[in-house]
């Protein structure tokens, strides 16, 4: 019998090992271990805390069902996060059907540049003030509000590599694009969020 310690300790092939073999407690254990980062995913993609309360229960759900089938080809993190990433697709989707819900144009926060192609007005770095004043609880929670505007496919990849940590080639394995459309779209919400913050802490001054 396998200790509670021991079983916290285990790395995911074992677990996933123990799941097929009918382990209740191996499932536990995964489910312990990859919640919180299954539901930002999912609270990010949603913009909603109900809806990805929901989408984890049902990616942990399809876990259970469809363990059989994982092979092992790609870590396990990355096929969970695949399952993760399509139902909260999948949510906003049957959302925006029925509440005709639109999602904002990324234009109007991306920089202008002028003749020379250089930026018509002064852009800092991504980690410049406005990111630091987000670290704020009041502004992390206007940085979240912003975000849940952004288009899916951007609030998804920035999900995925911002607030996971993960890199350009793996979440570009889990979209099922290019390493270069990831870095694409991330550039192009990153923009688009930086803007969006400047003006809520132009509005504050």
């Amino acid at each position: 019998m396998v200790g509670a310690t021991d079983q916290a300790n285990a790395p995911d092939s074992e677990l996933l090992e123990r799941l097929k073999a009918g382990d209740e407690e191996a499932f536990e254990t995964i489910v312990d271990r990859y919640s919180a980062q299954t539901y930002r995913v999912a609270r990010t993609i949603t913009g909603n805390p109900q809806d990805a309360e929901e989408v984890v229960q049902d990616v942990f759900m399809t876990v259970f069902r469809k363990i059989a089938s994982f092979e092992g080809r790609s870590a396990f993190s990355t096929w969970l996060y695949r399952i993760a990433v399509n139902a909260a697709m999948m949510k906003v989707r049957g959302k925006q059907e029925k509440q005709e819900r639109t999602e904002e144009d990324l234009e109007r926060w991306l920089p202008v540049f002028d003749a020379r192609a250089q930026h018509a007005h002064p852009v800092g770095a991504w980690s410049a003030n406005p990111e630091e004043a987000v670290l704020q609880r009041e502004r992390r929670e206007v940085l979240r509000n912003e975000l849940a505007t952004l288009p899916t496919e951007y609030r998804t990849v920035v999900a995925l590599r911002d607030l996971q940590g993960l890199s350009s080639e793996e979440a570009a394995e889990i979209l099922g694009i290019s390493p270069a459309a990831v870095k694409s779209r991330l550039h192009r919400a990153r923009l688009a969020l930086r803007g969006k913050l400047a003006a809520h802490l132009e509005e504050k001054s």
